[in-house]
């Protein structure tokens, strides 16, 4: 497991774990971060970030909404 995704997780659990109610607010799911990371080693712009985090929230929303379909 590459070190980010060791490091996502062991904040989230120790973030849960100290802040309990944030498992109650629907929109996180149970989960404190998204799946990938972005890694730039010469530099990114805002507007790329953004384009970045909108593509990701995309996909995840797709996912979301193919596995809540599998579920019925």
């Amino acid at each position: 497991m590459p070190l980010i995704g060791i490091l996502k997780g062991k904040t989230a659990i120790k973030l849960f774990g100290n802040y309990p109610n944030l498992r109650e607010k629907p929109y996180w799911g149970n989960h404190f971060w998204s799946k990938g990371y972005c890694v730039s080693t010469i530099g990114m712009d805002e507007e790329k970030i953004r384009k970045y985090i909108q593509r990701k929230e995309q996909k995840e929303k797709q996912e979301e909404s193919q596995q809540q379909e599998f579920t019925f």
